[in-house]
């Protein structure tokens, strides 16, 4: 059985998991949409009432059953009742890598074009042009987003300890550098305390019923709840009677907890890298998803150091990225290998790779193929497959994903005392039951545009 040798490597792997481009690219423009710091308040409290339990459970359901996503609610309960709930969490991560693959690509083009000194004399409406006439050539979308592909799969080729673990380890401090420094850069522009008044004072009159539910929206999207991830992660920790190579125990709380503020510290980071930028140029914090790939480059063209600005900032987004489908592709790679042994064919890791990289292929080609239009057709509900996969997974799949392992984690889970905090994991447990349910049933009649 695949496991992590050491404390450190589960933690910046789930962590990697969690600070993908949901931190880095959607977390600054949903505080800027929502006012600043007040949301980021409101963001914290979802995450440790809400995200902490799930988090913590997600890890023990993994790690008391020794199962993947595949087997571990089969394992725990003896039956196939709660079977539906991994083929729905590896739904959603299937579909999710469909069109995150792709805007990794973005991030990788992005980062080549910069270096190349493209962006050049633009202004925004040339860097606007730019962007939506890259999002009309498939090749160049398709050529990104399996080259993306195939870095993922080259990690995933090695067991848990030589390929996440071993990569997690570089990538996620090369990660927290790049952030320090270009935040560090960025403060000190004219204009960048304004940005971080933005970003740090609260301003509680811009709460809004919507703006919580943004926030527990984004609470569940940057720290990976739903999706199996941290499933199979809890999977590969070592046993409770046994120590990782480091000699440490794992505690899953602790664990929960130093993730939950690691995704916070990436965000606030990411927030004053886009914020001061935003505000001494004069535009909108409220830019919306434009903001990397249109707004910031036309920022980083009237700074000292324009290219080395931009190719820093896309090669972060880039690394963010594929710490993100490293984990999501991984949670596919452990199903289809699990689900194998069940069969009189069982797979090899490799094996399983091979068919996740190829379906991640043709999944990730479609979406392209639709948005582009170069395919007619390829719609659903009038939306093409790019949007139509993203609106499905944030709006329906991952709230449902969290509410199934709420409702799992609360009733049938059998009891655990995250070593020795008995009291917590009562909390937890009466979040789980009641709390969870009824903040995502809230989500969803809003959605629904109920009231």
């Amino acid at each position: 059985m695949s496991s992590f040798s050491s404390k450190l490597g589960v933690l910046l792997a789930a962590a990697g998991s969690a600070v993908g481009l949901g931190s880095i690219w959607k977390f600054p423009y949903v505080v800027g949409e929502n006012g600043g710091g007040a949301f980021i308040i409101l963001y914290l409290v979802c995450s440790l009432i809400l995200g902490l339990p799930l988090v913590t459970n997600e890890f023990l359901i993994g790690k008391l059953s020794g199962k993947t996503i595949y087997g571990s609610f089969r394992a725990l309960t003896g039956s196939n009742r709660w079977q539906w709930l991994s083929w729905l969490t590896i739904l959603t991560s299937t579909l999710i890598t469909s069109f995150y693959f792709v805007v990794t690509g973005w991030c990788f083009f992005y980062m080549v074009q910069a270096a190349m000194g493209t962006f050049a004399g633009m202004d925004a409406n040339a860097l606007s042009e730019f962007f939506y006439t890259f999002e009309g050539e498939p090749v160049q979308m398709i050529s990104y987003a399996v080259l993306a592909i195939l870095l993922t799969a080259s990690v995933l080729w090695f067991d848990v300890n030589k390929g996440i673990e071993r990569l997690s380890k570089i990538l996620m401090p090369i990660l927290f550098l790049m952030l320090i420094v270009m935040a560090g850069h960025m403060i000190f522009m004219d204009g960048g305390t304004t940005g971080l008044r933005f970003l740090f004072e609260p301003d509680f009159s811009k709460i809004t019923t919507r703006a919580v539910l943004e926030a527990v929206g984004l609470s569940f999207f940057t720290l990976s709840i739903g999706l199996g991830i941290l499933v199979t992660y809890g999977s590969y920790m070592p046993k409770e009677q046994e120590t990782a190579s480091d000699g440490q125990k794992e505690n899953v709380l602790t664990t929960s907890l130093q993730m939950i503020l690691l995704v916070l510290v990436v965000s606030l980071l990411a927030g004053m890298i886009v914020f001061p930028a935003v505000f001494a140029f004069g535009l909108s914090p409220a830019e919306g998803p434009e903001l990397t790939f249109v707004t910031l480059p036309e920022v980083f063209l009237h700074m000292f150091s324009p290219t080395l600005t931009s190719v820093s900032f896309f090669a972060l987004m880039s690394v963010a990225a594929i710490t993100s489908t490293i984990s999501m592709m991984e949670v596919m790679v452990a199903f289809v290998r699990e689900a194998s042994e069940d069969t009189k064919c069982p797979l090899n890791r490799h094996q399983s790779v091979i068919i996740v990289a190829v379906i991640q292929v043709i999944t990730n080609t479609l979406c392209v193929l639709s948005m582009t239009g170069a395919v007619s057709g390829l719609t659903v509900m009038g939306q093409n497959l790019f949007d139509a996969a993203n609106n499905l997974t944030t709006d329906i799949l991952i709230p449902l994903g969290a509410m199934g392992i709420a409702v799992f984690a609360g009733w049938f889970l059998p009891k655990n005392d995250y070593n020795g905090s008995n009291v917590i994991a009562q909390i937890h447990q009466f979040t789980l039951r009641w709390i969870v349910p009824i903040a995502i049933i809230t989500i969803f009649l809003k959605t629904m545009k109920v009231f």
